[in-house]
């Protein structure tokens, strides 16, 4: 008899998807090494393996709903799995159950059941299974607005939620486009850590040391330093980048509009790659054939 504890075990022992292990077992009687061995053959046993591997290319998948929207990042191991259509439509199957369920916590939401029945984290061991290479769901987020919501993929590989408290969903999507080509750290310079406003201010006093001028001088200097980087960090100090004649900041008071929240994705951002020596690794797995 198949019982669920058996289910668990081998799907513990071997990675595979729930329901590939429940079949495994049925086709040998319950035997768990008879099933881990044919996991094995059909190359469903991978995919704990796989997990070491540094996933750093992949996309991201946005999914909204009147003024919710949700986005997700899922990586892959290479450019060329990004591209399919299967690992893409998983980021998207992934995204569509982050808007439905508003979780945004990433273990939480592979617990839940995909349109398969399936929980999301079978699903993924599935696909790594599939198509040979680690896949990660690395990052979740939600985003609620007020008034209205930008929504912006650039490809897939940048992406931008913006929720504005007043303003239009034309302008809330600018918004969105100009954070996801320049990248600010922070909405406003309220924002911005004490400790981060006091190391700005420690280097550009260490750059005027040197100066002859009067300390209030040199000090009204290192204070218009810091606006300056201030203005380059935050999105509403940057320079509108459909019109750099105005500030996002003047933009948005004209609109009479308050960005509320800004969630901001790169792929791969952050994630350490591993860099190789092509000839060497052909060699080593020559080396490694004799």
């Amino acid at each position: 008899m198949v019982t669920a504890e058996l289910v668990k075990q081998l799907r513990e022992r071997t990675g595979a998807g729930m329901m590939e292990c429940k079949k495994a077992l049925v086709a040998a009687n319950g035997d768990a090494d008879a099933a881990a061995e044919q996991l094995r053959v059909q190359g469903l046993a991978k995919a704990d393996k796989k997990s070491s591997r540094v996933a750093a290319e992949g996309v991201l998948a946005i999914e909204r709903s009147g003024l919710t929207a949700a986005m997700v990042e899922v990586n892959c191991e290479t450019d060329f799995v990004a591209k399919q259509d299967e690992f893409q439509g998983f980021a998207r199957a992934v995204a569509a159950q982050a808007l439905a369920s508003g979780v945004a916590d990433v273990a939480a939401l592979m617990a839940l059941r995909g349109k398969s029945g399936e929980p999301l984290e079978d699903v993924r061991k599935s696909l790594v299974a599939k198509i040979g290479e680690n896949v990660a769901v690395r990052r979740v987020a939600a985003v609620r607005a007020p008034t209205a919501l930008g929504a912006y993929l650039h490809g897939t590989r940048i992406g931008c939620l913006v929720a504005l408290k007043g303003g239009t969903e034309e302008l809330a999507r600018d918004i969105a486009m100009h954070a996801a080509a320049l990248n600010p750290d922070y909405i406003t310079t309220a924002q911005v850590p004490a400790e981060i406003v006091e190391k700005e201010r420690a280097i550009f006093a260490e750059q005027v040391k040197g100066e002859q001028k009067p300390a209030d001088i040199l000090a009204k200097i290192v204070e218009g330093k810091l606006r300056k980087r201030l203005a380059e960090i935050t999105l509403v100090g940057q320079p509108f980048v459909k019109d750099d004649k105005i500030t996002v900041e003047k933009l948005l008071k004209n609109a009479g509009a308050e960005v509320t929240e800004l969630v901001r994705f790169e792929v791969g951002k952050g994630i350490e790659k591993k860099t190789s020596d092509f000839v060497a690794d052909v060699m080593a797995t020559v080396k490694a054939a004799h």
